[in-house]
């Protein structure tokens, strides 16, 4: 284990609203779509907890990439596969023999949902279905966790917040892609996943999540961050839409949890909502220009005239009182907070060249979230 590798909850008390570096040691887990953003970020967290990772995705899709950034290749069992390819994804899984497996793999944008909307549900549907039937076969699994989205709900912009028992829908292909997934990982449930012997199978539907790290096309943070970095303006085609905008540590730290009891107790199986607090809703305008104040430079955004061409959901919002009264996880982390450490991670990355500053960095990132988290809940 590098130096880097340091424990980041050595100081906390093991309950169900702490993650627990004891719990994780050793413990062997399986991510797909570990090349991506929020992937990247979870596996170099249990690696910072002496996790054994294997990761099993596609090649990143963006450059430049945090996974590459972190230099994560040479620290897992990494795999270059598909999951759409039933066999390859069945050779990973026997060979890494996981315990718990965090699927993350997905096509996660809406408007490429528009452009390949057979990939984006070949991807979002078929992928849960191959893994979900291979794991069934697989003894020695206790967790399976299907990270899904807070737009698999059916959504009339009237702003009420979503439950878990909502009606799931979706107008357009990814928001229908990840209704899908959590209709997948029901009937899953109720026909096989429901023995005391059988893996645990839950699904974490998290909001509008943002951080350093992330260079995905038509996001706002990343696009902000690209033009910001090349000293041009960022032009908002849609400023009115309001989302609920929450750094990728507040979610991946309560998938954590909830793997914690699910290891535990078959209870804990089913869907759970991960979004932020009700402080942290806002219009896409006022965070572009909460987050150009935080980039360190001449940061400008300006009002475009062009419109984009994909319908997207005006409001977004998640009710978590079920997953704090639960689990015991509720986010800590307020607009100021998360923008703030998304610019910071932007402005260091562009800064420098050093992987290694890189690592210390996010390893901070995370180590401050752990000791606020501590102290606010």
């Amino acid at each position: 284990m590098g130096k880097w590798q340091t424990s980041v909850a050595n100081q906390m008390l093991i309950n169900k609203r702490t993650i627990s570096t004891k719990f994780w040691r050793g413990k062997r887990v399986f991510i797909t779509g570990h090349t991506g953003f929020k992937g990247s970020w979870l596996t170099f967290w249990l690696l910072s907890m002496g996790a054994n990772i294997t990761g099993y995705s596609l090649e990143p899709n963006t450059n430049p990439s945090i996974f590459n950034i972190l230099g994560l290749e040479k620290l897992i069992t990494h795999n270059i596969g598909n999951i759409c390819n039933y066999s390859s994804l069945e050779k990973a899984l026997r060979k890494a023999k996981p315990e718990i497996i965090l699927h993350l793999a997905a096509q996660p944008i809406v408007s490429e949902g528009y452009e390949d909307p057979i990939g984006t549900f070949e991807t979002n549907i078929m992928g849960v279905v191959n893994l979900l039937e291979i794991c069934r076969h697989i003894s020695g699994i206790n967790s399976i966790l299907i990270v899904s989205s807070d737009k698999c709900y059916q959504n009339f912009d009237t702003g009420t917040s979503f439950k878990i028992s909502d009606p799931l829908g979706g107008d357009d292909p990814y928001s229908a892609s990840k209704a899908g997934t959590e209709i997948i990982v029901g009937s899953y449930l109720k026909s096989y996943f429901n023995k005391k012997d059988s893996p645990v199978l839950a699904s974490a539907r998290a909001g509008n999540v943002v951080g350093g790290g992330d260079w995905s096309k038509n996001r706002l943070l990343p696009d902000a961050a690209r033009a910001f970095s090349e000293n041009l303006p960022l032009k908002l085609r849609n400023p009115i839409a309001t989302r609920p905008w929450q750094h990728v540590i507040e979610p991946l730290y309560g998938y954590m949890i909830l793997i914690q009891a699910m290891h535990a107790s078959h209870k804990f199986s089913g869907p759970w909502n991960f979004g932020p607090s009700d402080r942290n809703h806002e219009t896409v305008g006022n965070i572009a220009k909460k987050f150009a104040n935080f980039w360190s430079g001449n940061a400008q955004v300006l009002l475009s005239k062009e419109q984009q061409c994909w319908k997207e959901a005006k409001t977004l919002d998640l009710d978590c009182l079920e997953t704090n009264r639960l689990l015991g996880w509720k986010p800590v982390l307020d607009l100021n907070n998360t923008l703030s450490l998304t610019a910071d991670w932007y402005c260091k990355n562009l800064n420098t060249k050093s992987k290694h500053a890189m690592k210390q960095l996010t390893l901070k990132q995370i180590n401050n979230y752990v000791k606020n988290y501590a102290h606010n809940t």
